[in-house]
């Protein structure tokens, strides 16, 4: 089963640069749709972005398109959710997960999440 492990979170102003990143080890991505997904306390979480490993077209949520970008780095194994322009209401525990797809087997896996707090 695949492993996955967020980084990248922090203190960061709002307007400024943010990267997280998902690195997975364990097993292959092939099979995987990684998505990343926000929570804010006393709510579930909800869907922001995700991508299938073997590539094709992104999704995202509305709330975050044409800010964020999702992205993978075969090289490193890892998928990066990049935004240049966070928002106040960008502020969550930022969770990584892989669904497999066609081919692949298991249940969704859940990274560890990683706090994001943007400030004015």
């Amino acid at each position: 089963q695949v492993q996955l492990v967020e980084s990248g979170g922090g203190l960061v102003q709002a307007g400024d640069s943010l990267r997280l990143s998902c690195t997975a080890s364990g097993r292959t991505l092939d099979y995987y749709y990684i998505m990343w997904f926000r929570q804010v306390p006393g709510k579930g979480r909800d869907f922001v972005a995700g991508i299938k490993w073997k590539g094709g077209s992104p999704d995202y949520a509305g709330s975050v398109k044409g800010r964020f970008t999702i992205a993978r780095d075969q090289a490193d194994n890892t998928v990066n959710l990049n935004t240049t322009n966070p928002k106040l209401e960008d502020t969550g525990t930022y969770y990584c997960a892989g669904d497999p797809t066609v081919g692949g087997s298991g249940p969704r896996v859940w990274g560890q999440g990683t706090l994001v707090t943007v400030k004015a």
